[in-house]
């Protein structure tokens, strides 16, 4: 008898049958497939807007400025993930590059969403870290998160460039970009999927980064 997921949880464990192994290979076999459909799909809308943003970092970095990163969720891990590949190293040993990722300070990201809300945790830390010269980068699967759009405007009124990983329409955040700034979206509705593409993204950015500053 196949079980609901309320009498799995109600149990606390499952019993043999409720999904057979061709059963779950299907669903591998069609995740994997929409990945590669949509990264497909992405490769020349997105490529040269990765090429643009690896430009622009490179730039802020040999002018001596650094990188922010922000985002919510899964996209703070895309942010944290790309943090840890300037600061240490991708593929190749070399000095880390200045890059700070705004999610990681708990007690800060607390502080500002408790005395100020969480539409400014990100946005604070911007007026209060980033420079002239320096470069935002945003991560959302979606485009309507409203801290990450305050965190845009932040970083324009202190005269930084944007880069986002957007998804979906591009929602708010793709409306208060700045001309300067560069929109890498993929289009669709799955947020597993738009995520994936936004990790394959960061890898590509890091190399190109590299590439340029090592050859």
């Amino acid at each position: 008898m196949k079980q609901t997921r309320k009498n799995i949880i109600a149990t606390g464990q499952a019993t043999s049958g409720v999904a057979t192994d061709d059963d779950l290979g299907s669903h591998v076999r069609t995740a994997i497939a929409h990945h590669a459909e949509i990264v497909e799909r992405c490769l020349e809308p997105l490529t040269p807007l990765i090429v643009a943003a690896a430009a622009m970092m490179v730039r802020t970095l040999i002018s001596g400025h650094k990188i922010l990163l922000c985002g919510n969720g899964g996209s703070a891990s895309c942010a944290q993930l790309f943090s840890s590949h300037l600061l240490n190293r991708y593929t190749h040993e070399r000095p880390g590059l200045p890059a700070i990722a705004l999610t990681t300070d708990m007690a800060t990201v607390t502080a500002i969403a408790n005395d100020h809300g969480f539409a400014d945790v990100f946005a604070r830390q911007v007026m209060a870290l980033g420079h002239a010269g320096d470069v935002l980068v945003v991560f959302s699967t979606t485009g309507n998160s409203p801290n990450l759009a305050r965190a845009v405007e932040a970083a324009h009124s202190r005269d930084m460039n944007c880069i986002t990983l957007n998804g979906r329409d591009g929602g708010e955040l793709a409306a208060v970009l700045a001309s300067g700034d560069v929109d890498i979206c993929v289009a669709g509705e799955s947020t597993a999927r738009i995520r994936e593409v936004h990790i394959l993204v960061v890898h590509c950015l890091s190399e190109l980064i590299d590439y340029q500053l090592l050859g």
